[in-house]
């Protein structure tokens, strides 16, 4: 089936506060990962994801090479420019299908019950350490990571560590047309049900605090890989009870809370939107930046002359 996603093409640059010296890269990029040492010669890889409804493609793409030029003046830099080509249309990945929205959320402020590993379609645990099914295929156990923190920010902060009822909000919400949240912020899910998600999940149920149970209407054989795309990203229950007795839930597409790499700071439509490393990661040896800015022109030229 034909993308969704436009190919664009984008570029990383470290960051002018820094004074280190820029290097273009002509990517395709729906999603990326980059990592970044501040040692001389390490800036090491990144992993560009092309999606499509029904199916992910990963493209895994080495930037050693690309980058290592400009690595001897980068040495202090903490800082990551990534060139975008449109603002994103929201923050919470489950209401868009775009690469751009991708971005600038489900990529750097979230994370899935599972994830793909890099450089192809087979998954591997992510929130979730580990998942049970049911003989007859019907039945999936996922069994969470215990002691994974959501960010803190200026709006938000969190009383508890990620648990089940993070995970209960988030299906739910997509599942049900009558949930208290779409009431309050009345918003729809196409990547969710063209996959047909709405009518193949039966149910989702919580056997402990670290333990939830999804229960299927008919066989999915691909159900664990659906749940780690960009639309399953998991949002705060207590975030999203705070902003609905605020009356603020449209916030939740505005100002996201994760548990992701990346801590939204602040977003200037058409301009920039800005990141920072999220110290308390439950991966830490992803985070190798301080600070992530996406840099949005629409203008190629525009973009090339940021270089």
């Amino acid at each position: 089936m034909k993308s969704r996603f436009p190919e664009k093409r984008s570029s990383f640059i470290p960051s002018p506060e820094t004074g280190a010296q820029s290097a273009q890269l002509s990517l395709p990029c729906s999603a990326w990962e980059c990592s970044y040492r501040r040692s001389a010669s390490n800036i090491e890889n990144a992993a560009l994801r092309e999606g499509s409804m029904g199916h992910t493609l990963f493209k895994p793409l080495l930037l050693t090479s690309a980058l290592l030029a400009c690595a001897p003046l980068a040495q202090a830099a903490s800082t990551l420019v990534y060139c975008s080509e449109a603002s994103p249309a929201g923050f919470d990945p489950s209401q868009y299908t775009s690469g751009t929205d991708f971005d600038a959320s489900a990529e750097t402020v979230f994370n899935r019950l599972t994830q793909f590993k890099r450089g192809g379609t087979e998954v591997e645990p992510g929130l979730a350490t580990r998942w049970d099914v049911s003989p007859d295929g019907l039945t999936y156990t996922f069994h969470l990571r215990d002691g994974v923190k959501f960010h803190t920010t200026d709006y938000f902060t969190p009383t508890r560590a990620f648990n089940a009822d993070d995970v209960l909000f988030t299906f739910n919400r997509l599942l049900d047309a009558n949930h208290p949240f779409r009431k309050a912020y009345p918003s729809e899910s196409p990547y969710f049900t063209d996959m047909g998600l709405n009518t193949t999940i039966k149910s989702v149920e919580k056997v402990d605090p670290l333990t939830v149970k999804f229960t299927l209407n008919n066989i999915d054989a691909a159900f664990v890989q659906n749940l780690a795309m960009s639309f399953a990203s998991i949002q705060s229950a207590e975030y999203a009870d705070k902003l609905l007795k605020e009356g603020k839930a449209e916030e939740l597409n505005q100002k996201p809370i994760g548990t992701g790499p990346f801590v939204f700071k602040r977003y200037q439509k058409d301009s920039q939107i800005r990141y920072a490393g999220n110290t308390e990661y439950w991966k830490p040896e992803d985070v190798k930046i301080d600070n992530l800015i996406f840099s949005i022109s629409s203008d190629a030229a525009v973009r090339m002359q940021k270089l």
